[in-house]
């Protein structure tokens, strides 16, 4: 798809950091791939949106390395993956002949999956963690997203809440431990520029490309830009766990995913959201 020079010229800062996360990702003990059961990234409520899978034609968009993807497969569904970073498409398809997951992986930018993928043949469109905010153009997106879907098919949306992009990850010089809002939880005021050395596992710094650009999404967009696509949306879950401890404190819980002490205010940190193209 085309963009703007600026909006391309981001889009491409951040396929080349995908590229440079890949190998670290892949080597991670965050990821433990081959070791680590893929099904321990999904909240039970995703399960229950996904339903049983056994025959289904699914595509999880946004991919990366395919651990999701391999637990999506393992459910009994007909897999595609789709990521616009050919070093985590390549490893995803080793990871999965080396995990003998049989699944489809197409390197293609979201916004050209109905081009590459065809449109219509889908019964599921499943997008995960951390993929959102990489989109400049969201209504684009869920017009991708429509027209993958077979009528009567649905995607399923488990997302970091914007809550959750809008708190600092960590204090401040001389702040102390209290969550504090940096970002905006709103739309509209252009790419958030970061610039890590290190990305969100463990493993060495990344010697190139580490700039990246993030785009806030509301609640309040992401349901709009569905329902005007001519999505219908059948249920909205917030919760409070992540699947990984992002601040010190926080306690692992009864399903193995993290919490924040139970004397603090219960805020979401994850929403799921589920979405059905209608039949006529």
């Amino acid at each position: 798809m085309a963009f703007s020079a600026d909006v391309g010229d981001k889009v491409r800062a951040n396929r080349a950091n995908w590229d440079a996360r890949t190998p670290v990702h892949a080597a991670s003990e965050f990821y433990a791939t081959g070791r680590r059961d893929p099904q321990g990234w999904f909240a039970s409520f995703e399960w229950d949106d996904l339903g049983d899978l056994t025959g289904r034609d699914l595509v999880h968009l946004q991919c990366h390395i395919g651990i999701e993807t391999i637990a999506l497969a393992r459910r009994g569904a007909r897999v595609t993956g789709l990521d616009f970073s050919g070093a985590s498409v390549a490893e995803a398809r080793r990871i999965a002949a080396e995990e003998d997951v049989d699944i489809r992986f197409v390197h293609a930018d979201v916004h050209d999956a109905v081009e590459h993928l065809g449109a219509g043949g889908f019964d599921i469109v499943y997008t995960g963690k951390g993929a959102l905010c990489y989109l400049p153009d969201l209504p684009r997106w869920a017009e991708v997203v429509t027209g993958l879907l077979k009528p009567g098919g649905f995607v399923c949306i488990t997302e970091f809440h914007p809550l959750l992009n809008a708190l600092g990850p960590k204090p401040g010089p001389g702040e102390g431990p209290e969550l504090l809002l940096r970002h905006d939880y709103l739309e509209g005021r252009g790419a958030i520029e970061r610039d890590a050395t290190h990305t969100y596992t463990d493993g060495p710094a990344l010697t190139s490309a580490t700039v990246s650009y993030e785009w806030m999404h509301s609640l309040g967009e992401v349901v709009t830009t569905l329902v005007r696509a001519g999505l219908r949306i059948d249920r909205l879950t917030e919760t409070a766990s992540l699947p990984w401890p992002r601040w010190p404190h926080m306690h692992r819980t009864a399903d193995g995913w993290w919490a924040l002490p139970a004397h603090e205010p219960r805020i979401p940190l994850i929403y799921g959201l589920k979405a059905t193209k209608p039949t006529t």
